[in-house]
């Protein structure tokens, strides 16, 4: 058992140490940091952009649910003025 654990902590430490020295880890670690390319400026300016766009679709979107709104109560209408002239009408309008 013992021997098991011996071996799994060399080949995993050597992984890390590996993986450290490596652009990789180095990349890993400015992550972490919060050092990075971006600065709060750029992820700030990203953000509001990218919640403008979502403002607008939100937008877009709700226009397209008030028009489908109102088609379906211009739809609802019709179908009760139809049901309403076959009950006054007898549904016959035959003069001769």
């Amino acid at each position: 058992m013992e021997d098991i654990i011996a071996i799994v902590l060399l080949f995993g430490g050597g992984t890390l140490i590996a993986l450290s020295l490596s652009p990789i880890g180095r990349a890993l670690a400015d992550r972490i940091k919060g050092v990075g390319s971006g600065s709060s400026g750029d992820v700030l300016r990203q953000l509001e952009e990218t919640q403008g766009h979502v403002l607008d679709e939100l937008d877009a979107l709700r226009q397209e649910v008030a028009d489908v709104h109102e088609r379906l109560d211009f739809t609802e209408r019709l179908l009760a003025n139809q049901r309403e002239a076959g009950r006054l009408g007898g549904g016959s309008t035959d003069d001769g």
